[in-house]
């Protein structure tokens, strides 16, 4: 399996701030109950929820809303830079970009998504088989 991946001797990657991961086309931010919890818990509110402002039901799961611009609810845009409003619990989703299993499905997609959407990726720290492997894994944080 190991000697499948295109990206076994590892990629590079860099968050700019660019905040193109957390905004454009509509889409979801998956989020579970767990991790509504914790949102809710960080933005000082005693329920454990979220209002439609920030939350709204997707079939039987849970996404964050989006502005009417296509950024995320809880995206914030500053002095030419992105941050995140709840950076500290974001959702796993948020945790493994880029590292998603879209992005890995060739040397050309990656390298299509940093030239349109993501300056960061091919720039910055190396990340091994092994680190980008368990990233791309996770189920939970």
């Amino acid at each position: 399996m190991f000697k499948e991946k295109w990206y076994r001797e590892g990629l590079r990657f860099e968050c700019t701030q660019c905040g193109n991961c957390c905004s454009g086309d509509p889409g979801y931010v998956w989020a579970t109950k767990e991790e509504i919890r914790r949102i809710s818990e960080f933005l000082g509110r005693n329920d454990g929820w979220l209002d439609r402002a920030h939350l709204r039901r997707v079939g039987l799961r849970y996404s964050l809303t989006e502005k009417d611009d296509g950024d995320c609810v809880f995206l914030k845009r500053e002095n030419g830079k992105t941050t995140c409003g709840i950076y500290p619990v974001r959702p796993l989703q948020c945790r493994t970009w880029p590292f998603w299993d879209q992005n890995l499905k060739s040397r050309h997609v990656w390298d299509d998504i940093q030239r349109t959407k993501c300056p960061g990726m091919n720039k910055g720290r190396p990340y091994t088989f092994v680190q980008i492997e368990t990233i791309r894994t996770k189920t939970e944080w």
